[in-house]
């Protein structure tokens, strides 16, 4: 009986030995899910002034990544991203904004977007009449 006891407590011991250090590594991880589960939204916008990207040097770069959570050099990131979302990724969605006056001076700017949307390769161009009515394109995903 008495050896019994002992084994007893021992592997009780042992036990809480090795669970315990992973109750605490399991209580310490964050509620929400963890990243893996989200497929990845990164992308990289460019901008230029000519008519095309082929023949267009980029001027200004920006990051975006939107899962798990905003973040990137881009200037709006979190609104940037709330919008993408609104439209399911559509860049072709992004309307220009109602009660936005441009002049209809011709000077074409050209923006990128490349990258990965929701798991999905992104590939985008499009060119404006002037950086008015490209900022006036939803509310700030061209905005950088």
């Amino acid at each position: 009986m008495r050896n019994t006891a002992r084994w007893t407590t021992a592997l009780g011991l042992t036990a809480a030995a090795v669970c315990a250090p992973l109750a605490g590594a399991a209580s310490a991880a964050p509620v929400s899910a963890p990243s893996a589960l989200y497929a990845p939204s990164a992308l990289v916008f460019t901008l230029g002034h000519g008519e095309s990207a082929a023949t267009v040097t980029p001027e200004r770069a920006v990051t975006l990544t939107c899962a798990p959570r905003p973040s990137g050099t881009h200037p709006a990131a979190a609104s940037a991203c709330a919008e993408l979302n609104g439209v399911g990724g559509d860049l072709d969605a992004l309307t220009m904004r109602e009660g936005v006056f441009c002049t209809k001076e011709y000077d074409p700017v050209v923006v990128t977007v490349n990258g990965v949307w929701r798991g999905q390769r992104v590939s985008y161009e499009r060119t404006f009449s002037n950086e008015c009515v490209m900022n006036a394109h939803g509310s700030g995903v061209f905005t950088f």
